[in-house]
């Protein structure tokens, strides 16, 4: 592994140097120059991100689409989406609102004797070989993103933010940053603070980020593939993750229609397997929420909005309980 480190950090110090820095001295940012590199890693890795995306996803979706492109317009949300996130935009604002905040709790706990667990140490031999420790950590963070993702379908005020994310009815590699802004400051401050934590070195958890996000566009790619009876069960597949998304079945318990649903695991059936909530169907239903189709008793159906802006002043609505 370590000659891709190294690759990746002569990228990293070039486009630092030749574009970030010059930018940076130039708005009078000279204060911020260590936190101007780190800025650069996530660019290089979401530019990165977005040429694979480009690639290898978007051609096999037009290769093996599970449905026609009928609503370009809400593919280019998504790709504003995409864009905010993936090239570094959101971190941004996160450096300049809440993770001060974040630096005073930690110095605070290191002060009162609350330490990092570096919990690869703990087991023999992972802490001395990269790749063993990168794979350890890459099963802890996703068994508690997990977890999160059971919360945001499982609490009613999270649901009413992260129904956002199902609101797509034209579902491609685009939909997977498509995400209230305050649902994912929760998820991302949750990871951070379980990083610090458990003692994920600052490379490992750019590389966790970029590996999670990756896997997660082909999973939302609007692609006919599964990954046979035992890759289903060893990663997730756009197959695995669609019924995740599908009308009535993702996200509703059967036939109930209160919150439940099927196919939480981010990178792992693991959890889903173990935990009762796989849906192994071999199917590619339609795409979105039940409450976008089907009228209430009052005839209208829930409108989620179709701009960005317009989808996050929602998503607020809906979490106060007006929308």
């Amino acid at each position: 592994m370590q000659w891709i480190q190294d690759l990746f950090a002569a990228a990293q110090q070039w486009l630092y140097e030749t574009a970030i820095q010059p930018i940076m001295f130039s708005f009078g940012f000279g204060n911020f120059l260590e936190d101007g590199y780190t800025a650069t890693g996530w660019l290089l890795v979401g530019l990165m991100q977005i040429a694979v995306m480009l690639a290898i996803i978007g051609p096999l979706q037009r290769w093996r689409p599970v449905e026609p492109v009928v609503d370009a317009a809400s593919i280019r949300t998504d790709v504003l989406y995409t864009l905010l996130h993936r090239l570094g935009l959101f971190r941004v604002a996160l450096f300049f609102s809440v993770e001060p905040l974040f630096d005073d709790m930690f110095g605070w706990l290191r002060v009162h004797g609350f330490g990092t667990v570096h919990i690869d140490q703990y087991v023999a031999g992972v802490a001395d070989h990269p790749f063993l420790s990168f794979m350890l950590y890459l099963v802890v963070f996703d068994f508690v993103d997990y977890w999160i993702h059971r919360g945001q379908h499982g609490l009613k005020w999270w649901w009413n933010l992260h129904s956002l994310h199902h609101s797509q009815r034209q579902m491609t590699m685009w939909s997977d940053n498509r995400n209230h802004l305050l649902d994912d400051l929760l998820r991302d401050s949750i990871l951070v603070l379980v990083a610090q934590v458990i003692g994920v070195a600052p490379g490992q958890f750019v590389a966790l980020v970029a590996l999670t996000q990756l896997s997660e566009s082909l999973q939302h790619a609007n692609l006919r593939l599964a990954f046979g009876r035992w890759g289903e069960r060893l990663w997730v597949s756009p197959r695995f993750h669609r019924p995740h998304h599908s009308i009535g079945l993702g996200h509703e318990r059967r036939g109930s229609g209160s919150m439940g649903g099927h196919n939480f695991g981010v990178l792992l059936p693991w959890w889903d397997v173990l935990l009762g909530t796989a849906n192994f169907e071999h199917r590619f239903d339609p795409t979105g929420i039940r409450d976008q189709v089907e009228p209430d008793a009052d005839g209208r159906v829930r409108d989620y909005g179709r701009g960005f802006w317009a989808q996050q002043w929602l998503g607020l609505k809906r979490m106060a309980g007006r929308g």
